[in-house]
């Protein structure tokens, strides 16, 4: 069965740093374009980062731009993402998740999730 298992999540203060690991079962990874979204309590889940299979490509949602950086090791069938200068709006459970380039050159997650981590970045 395919599984996304994320992890790393925890409990910040602002400004520290954070990486999240998402690691893939049952499924091959390597010809797959990677994401990260984020849901906090009562928003809707929010697109932050996606990466192509070659790591040629990257996004970032505006608000994270120049702080998270998003990378992959096919090898280990995995997608990370480095959480830097982390602030209090970050705080969401962080999900990961494969998806298609469509022809209007959008990232569209395929609708499978996992558990996610949560982070939370508070004084």
């Amino acid at each position: 069965q395919v599984r996304l298992e994320e992890s790393g999540g925890g409990l910040l203060q602002p400004g520290e740093s954070l990486r999240l690991s998402c690691t893939v079962s049952g499924r091959d990874i390597s010809s797959a374009v990677m994401g990260w979204f984020r849901q906090a309590p009562g928003k809707e889940r929010e697109y932050v980062a996606m990466i192509t299979f070659d790591s040629a490509r990257t996004y970032y949602t505006h608000s994270v731009k120049g702080r998270f950086t998003i990378s992959r090791d096919n090898g280990q069938n995995s997608v990370y993402l480095q959480m830097e200068n982390l602030k209090p709006e970050d705080t969401a459970v962080y999900y990961c998740n494969a998806g298609r380039i469509d022809r209007d050159d959008q990232y569209k997650p395929f609708d499978f999730w996992g558990q996610g981590t949560q982070v939370t970045v508070s004084p």
